[in-house]
């Protein structure tokens, strides 16, 4: 792609790697055969060849209306289009780019304006959200059906089987909304890796890791979260003995972000190398277990022969975005529910996104809706007794569409396990 982009941004260091990214699309559209909202709505605007088009306009000096910034608001960010993609376009950085400059020139209705604020400022703050979901709690028996199924009742869970410490050690990302919605996520990676002879630690200063406020373009906002985290697991990276071997995330929409510290923050002199360092430590759960896979089978083994609670065993497994096609962890889940006893059903264009998106459901509720009940269809076309996934957004999106039961995947292997 032949571009001109004019020199106030051709200077900056986003312009510079815009103009890499536009460069490298060759116009092939293989990218609308999997584009969600193009399925959809059948606008090529609303493709990511479209949304290409429209970025590349704005960087060259033409004219930026409310129509640039709608299209560019109805992109998931599901980046099926980056794993399609045969020129390796990175359209999710220049999606980054592209939003963050539509924000600065075009004006949002006071409505809109505070609906993301308020998002902002609730949803990444766990001690308020944690209030806000007791209330709801409260309010649960009067709520519709829909609403009762996404506010779960408060489960009890224990964070840890007992008090022994092992030699190798981790750090784990609480996250923001995950501990108020699902707190037993994160309890139960602590039992299984302590079963694995790894120690999980809590950087109580860490909190929620960027995405939210970056993706809802207070950008600046969403960096200074990450420095934050940096700050938080910084002493436990370096500390002469037992340095923490990596820092697991079990929400993989976060994954995805801690993963990409060091390209967020490669032009601050005084985060960029940490930022990079801490993207290199990161890792999904899954990447973990599989790597533990030598101690995990015998474990699974032994548990197979005593009793075992009944528990279903025939399980859909959801394959966020964000795991597939962000991080581009494919097939590693799958294998570890197998060897657990599980029994994976078929499911349709798994390629495709639930419509959870972080707080696309709530910006776009539509779309998202339409998405949520496609993807649903696609997930019990055999009938399973569960749905499974890797990433808290979409657990409680697809758990408001349907009565079966949704969790986590890490909280099946540790019933299991114990």
């Amino acid at each position: 792609m032949q571009t001109h982009l004019t020199d106030l941004i051709k200077n900056t260091p986003e312009g510079q790697e815009a103009d890499a990214i536009l460069r490298n699309c060759v116009h092939c559209g293989f990218c609308l055969a999997t584009c969600p909202t193009y399925q959809l709505l059948g606008n090529e605007l609303d493709s990511p060849r479209g949304r290409i088009y429209l970025i590349k306009q704005m960087l060259e000096g033409q004219e930026v209306t409310e129509t640039t910034q709608l299209h560019l608001d109805r992109c998931l960010t599901c980046r099926a289009c980056e794993t399609t993609c045969p020129s390796g376009v990175q359209y999710g950085h220049l999606l980054d780019i592209g939003r963050g400059m539509v924000e600065q020139k075009i004006r949002r209705t006071p409505y809109v304006t505070f609906k993301r604020y308020l998002l902002r400022k609730l949803l990444p703050n766990r001690a308020l959200f944690g209030a806000f979901m007791g209330i709801a709690r409260l309010g649960r028996p009067l709520l519709p059906a829909q609403l009762q199924r996404t506010i779960q009742p408060q489960p009890t869970t224990s964070s840890h089987p007992s008090a022994q410490t092992h030699p190798r050690s981790m750090l784990i990302l609480q996250g923001c909304v995950q501990p108020g919605l699902t707190p037993n996520t994160n309890h139960a990676t602590a039992r299984v890796l302590d079963k694995l002879g790894i120690t999980v630690i809590t950087a109580e200063r860490a909190g929620c890791c960027g995405a939210l406020a970056y993706h809802l373009n207070a950008q600046e906002e969403g960096l200074n979260a990450m420095r934050r985290n940096i700050d938080a697991w910084w002493p436990f990276v370096t500390r002469s003995e037992n340095p923490v071997e990596a820092i697991i995330v079990t929400a993989s929409g976060c994954g995805v972000t801690v993963k990409d510290y060091g390209h967020l923050l490669q032009h601050d002199p005084v985060y960029a190398e940490k930022a990079a360092r801490i993207a290199s430590l990161t890792r999904d759960i899954s990447e973990v277990i599989t790597a533990e896979t030598a101690t995990l089978i015998p474990l699974l083994q032994a548990a197979a022969t005593s009793a075992q609670p009944a528990s279903p065993r025939h399980l859909a497994f959801h394959a966020p975005c964000t795991l597939q096609h962000g991080m581009k962890l494919t097939g590693k889940i799958e294998p570890i529910l197998q060897a657990a006893g599980f029994h994976l059903t078929k499911v349709a264009d798994p390629h495709l996104c639930c419509g959870s998106a972080g707080t696309y459901s709530i910006l776009q509720p539509k779309l998202s809706r339409q998405l949520r009940n496609n993807k649903i269809t696609a997930l019990t076309i055999e009938n399973p007794e569960l749905i499974v996934t890797a990433n808290i957004g979409c657990q409680t999106h697809l758990q408001g569409g349907t009565s079966l039961p949704v969790r986590h995947w890490i909280e099946l292997l540790d019933e299991r396990l114990n």
